[in-house]
C-alpha cells in the first residue's frame, strides 16, 4: 500500500507523512522503504535532514498493478 501511496500523492512524500497517512509507525516505515530501495522501487533524496520519497518506474508499475488487483477485489 505505501508503493500506492506514494503515486496517489499530491505533494512531496516524506517518510513521516507517509507512516501517517498509512497508520503506521516511523520506524516500520523507514525499515520497509529501505527493503523496497534495495529492490529499485523507491528512491530517497536526501534534503537536509529530511529525506524525499520517489518511485522508480518499477516502483510505479509494481503500484500500478497493486491498484489494478484492488480494484477486482
Amino acid at each position: 500500500m505505501m508503493l500506492v501511496e506514494l503515486r496517489n500523492a499530491k505533494s512531496e512524500v516524506y517518510a513521516s507523512s507517509l507512516a501517517k497517512s498509512i497508520d503506521c509507525t516511523y520506524s516500520h516505515v523507514v525499515k520497509i522503504l529501505q527493503e523496497m530501495e534495495t529492490e529499485g522501487l523507491v528512491n530517497f533524496d536526501k534534503q537536509g535532514r529530511l529525506k524525499l520519497l520517489t518511485l522508480t518506474k518499477k516502483g510505479g508499475d509494481v503500484a500500478s498493478r497493486i491498484d489494478d488487483i484492488r480494484g477486482l477485489l
